[in-house]
Parts: C-alpha cells; structure tokens; sequence
C-alpha cells in the first residue's frame, strides 16, 4: 500500500485498518477536523450511543436523536458537527457544506424554532485526538486507511454498514479488507 499518511488534510475520513483492535477505534470512520503541527482531531462517525442528546446536553431537550462516542479524549465535553454554517456564528468549515461547532445557544434556539432540523447536526462525547507525530507513526504501522469525505457519510444512520462501505469505497485490495472477518482467527 502507499503511505496513507503523505498530506492528511482536514475534510477527510479515517478508516481503521482491517488489523486494528485497539477497542476505541475497532472499524471505526472518523471525520478529521484538526491537523497541524500540533496534532490531529476528529470525531467517530459510527459510534452512536444509547443515551439521547435531550439526556445529555442542557438546552436540547426535545431532541430525541443519539449522542455519539466522538473518541477516548477529554469525554466530559460535548461537539457537534452540522449543515448549517449560514446561520450558527463561529462555524468551522471542515469541507464544502460541513461545519465544526459554533455558538451553542444559537444552535438551541434554531433547533427549536424549526430553523436547523435534527438531520443536520451530529453530536459527539469527547474526540478522536493525536498529538505531533502520534498519526504519522500509527499511518506507518498500517492501523489506518483515509479517503475523501462525503456529506452522505458524516450523516448517514447507517453506523453498521459505514465501515466496511466506507473501506469498500476505496477499491482494488481495500474491497478485500471490508470484507474480511473481524476476528480472522475465528474464520
């Protein structure tokens, strides 16, 4: 395989390798947010949770949709990705349409005024993060395949299939890699 890693950008996604298993990250699609020489940040895509975002986050209480495990790091915080940069002040455009945060309490109201349906917005626990050096040796060691991000895949419900149609996506020898065993011993 190439080095995966040769300029990582924000706006892509992240698949693990067919062959990680560290628990955090096992098939997981992450969307990368932050990367510079500092470290790297991005948010699981298909690790939706048991407990609502109307249960967890103050000012979101009709909003009956899960809140997603964003990654190990610093879960006592809470982000959330959207459509809807034109309207939510202090947006972060991660790719053409997809945007980082912004101010939390206007995203409440236009939430609840019917301005920003539930479908535009994701919600994350916690992040996905690196610190400088951290991606590269990991991309080294084969743990990830990257490809680019699409609208569709960052807010897609379809979190059993993300992985391996994500993984699929990229062809050639990546189509063997969606399809093989999670466990291959036990094949």
């Amino acid at each position: 395989m190439v080095n995966e890693f040769e300029q990582l950008s924000i706006g892509e996604l992240l698949m693990a390798s067919a062959v990680m298993l560290e628990p955090d990250f096992k098939r997981t699609v992450l969307l990368m947010c932050e990367h510079n020489d500092e470290g790297s940040l991005g948010f699981i895509l298909n690790r939706p949770m048991e407990i609502k975002v109307s249960e967890a986050i103050s000012g979101f209480d009709d909003l009956d949709v899960p809140l997603h495990m964003g990654g190990p790091v610093q879960v006592d915080t809470v982000h959330y990705l959207h459509r809807r940069g034109d309207v939510i002040d202090g947006s972060l455009e991660v790719l053409p349409g997809v945007f980082w945060g912004g101010e939390q309490e206007q995203l409440s109201f236009l939430m609840s005024s019917g301005v920003v349906s539930p479908g535009e917005v994701r919600f994350f626990l916690g992040y996905a993060g690196w610190s400088s050096g951290q991606l590269e040796k990991e991309f080294e060691e084969g743990s990830w395949y990257r490809t680019l991000a699409a609208d569709e895949i960052i807010f897609s419900d379809e979190y059993e299939r993300m992985w391996a149609r994500t993984v699929r996506s990229k062809g050639g020898e990546y189509h063997f890699a969606a399809n093989s065993p999670e466990l291959p011993g036990m094949n």
